[in-house]
């Protein structure tokens, strides 16, 4: 699996189409196995959703995001987590062990039955109550 971060001085940046780092981190097993940063090289708003594709992102954690950007990663068929905060090596810890604190109204509005069994989207943690899987 491959997890990307918005990133910023270690953190979890805050506005998606602004991001000018992610983290990408590879995982297996629930552990990460591989973790680098790149440069979004200007992409913005919309091309971010092809940038994380052509990497082979399958998760993106994130701060804020819109719309139109939500809508761009759910027909990429990458998981959005949204409406995280701080550390983002800390995030992605989290979000393997199954207990990733996020906004389920921006994680969730796009993805219907996309979710998979391997994440905590029908987890207790962070209030979504399931209701992401309908």
């Amino acid at each position: 699996m491959k997890i990307a971060v918005t990133y910023e001085n270690g953190e979890v940046f805050q506005h998606f189409g602004h991001s000018e780092q992610f983290k990408l981190y590879e995982a297996d097993n629930g552990a990460v196995t591989h973790a680098e940063v790149v440069d979004t090289n200007g992409s913005g708003h919309g091309a971010l959703a092809g940038f994380l594709k052509a990497h082979g992102v399958d998760v993106l954690i994130c701060g804020g995001i819109g719309g139109g950007a939500k809508n761009a990663l759910a027909q990429a068929g990458i998981q959005l987590f949204g409406g995280v905060q701080g550390d983002a090596d800390q995030a992605v810890q989290n979000f393997l062990a199954g207990r990733l604190q996020f906004n389920p109204d921006v994680a969730c509005s796009h993805h219907g039955s996309h979710h998979e069994g391997d994440h905590q989207c029908g987890g207790h943690d962070h209030n979504c109550g399931g209701s992401c899987h309908s």
